[in-house]
């Protein structure tokens, strides 16, 4: 809670909607002179639980910023959106920092959209809730405001199954939402049912975004994979290329399916293709394993396999420059490099 203040106390109010902590939270809060108050929500929804803490907002205030506690403001948030803001505008996208890795370099990165004019925006969706606005909106992007999500990754997800199936009952065609249900039901490794829902976001009319779309496939492939039916799952990678050739993810993962399958030949022809790919899509869509060591890992025990020694050792020292610390390329690194000198 200290360090989520200290990132925003140049607010000038700052409002907080406790909905059950059981430890000194509120306390805490009411010590920086914090607006406090509690609700309990029954049944639990997000969009109902973030409507009521807007409500507590003034209606005269100018800018809103929805932060939870596991999100931290970096140092100049107030001076940007001072200059940028106009009266008309109504949303600000920002640099949102999604996955921050150990050793504190942001792996997956987009552009996120919770700070919003006061009026005429509500909460929908019992989970993955999002902001709509009532009207004509005028939306301004900056790279100069930073926020960093540093999450419990031990923290339970179990209410977002059942969330998410309410969601699609209440709105069978949003498209969000349905590929969103279908991910956390391969989450859960219900394959079938991750299928049939990702194979109907495809159908709707409104599932027009390429890089989510090439997303269902992936994860249809993978569904495919877990069920051993790898004729299928390379099937919808080559779908998943079709829709996106210009992200690396389905490439990557056409390389791990033909890693697991042994074909290093294939592994090299996609592994190289996805490094071709340098931009880096600022969508929720990234993939931790497209922008890590692993291309390189894949490549350099592909290149072993194919007596390729040269291109193994060049491959397993740049994965080794993006992560110096992993011992097992280390070890591969030092058994091509015997290999080498033998």
């Amino acid at each position: 809670m200290d360090r989520w203040y200290n990132s925003l106390k140049e607010a000038d109010g700052i409002y907080v909607l406790d909905t059950g902590s059981t430890d000194k939270t509120i306390e805490k809060l009411k010590r920086h002179q914090i607006n406090v108050e509690q609700a309990k929500i029954e049944p639990w929804r997000f969009d109902v639980a973030r409507n009521k803490s807007l409500d507590l907002v003034p209606l005269d205030a100018d800018v809103c910023i929805c932060l939870d506690l596991d999100e931290v403001m970096m140092p100049g948030w107030r001076s940007e959106i001072e200059k940028i803001w106009q009266k008309d505008t109504t949303r600000l996208r920002y640099i949102y920092n999604w996955y921050i890795d150990e050793k504190n370099i942001p792996r997956i990165t987009y552009y996120a959209e919770k700070i919003h004019a006061r009026k005429n925006f509500k909460w929908v969706n019992p989970v993955h809730e999002v902001l709509a606005y009532d009207g004509v909106e005028n939306q301004i992007y900056t790279d100069k405001l930073i926020i960093n999500h540093f999450p419990d990754r031990q923290k339970s997800r179990s209410s977002y199954l059942p969330l998410l199936e309410l969601a699609v009952k209440e709105n069978p065609n949003n498209d969000r939402n349905m590929h969103y249900l279908g991910r956390e039901y391969m989450y859960y490794g219900k394959w079938n049912e991750a299928i049939d829902t990702l194979i109907r976001h495809l159908k709707l009319k409104s599932a027009t975004w390429k890089d989510e779309r090439c997303a269902s496939m992936r994860f249809i492939s993978r569904c495919y994979k877990n069920l051993n039916r790898y004729d299928e799952a390379e099937m919808w990678l080559n779908k998943a290329i079709a829709e996106a050739p210009y992200l690396r993810d389905p490439y990557v993962e056409m390389a791990m399916l033909n890693y697991n399958l042994e074909n290093w030949d294939k592994v090299i022809i996609y592994g190289e293709k996805a490094l071709t790919i340098t931009h880096n899509e600022k969508t929720y869509i990234n993939e931790i394993f497209s922008w890590n060591e692993t291309i390189n890992d894949l490549l350099s025990i592909a290149y072993y396999y194919q007596n390729d020694l040269d291109k193994a050792i060049l491959n397993a020292k740049e994965a080794l420059k993006i992560n110096p610390d992993n011992k097992r390329i280390k070890s591969n690194l030092e058994l091509y490099l015997k290999g080498k000198s033998a």
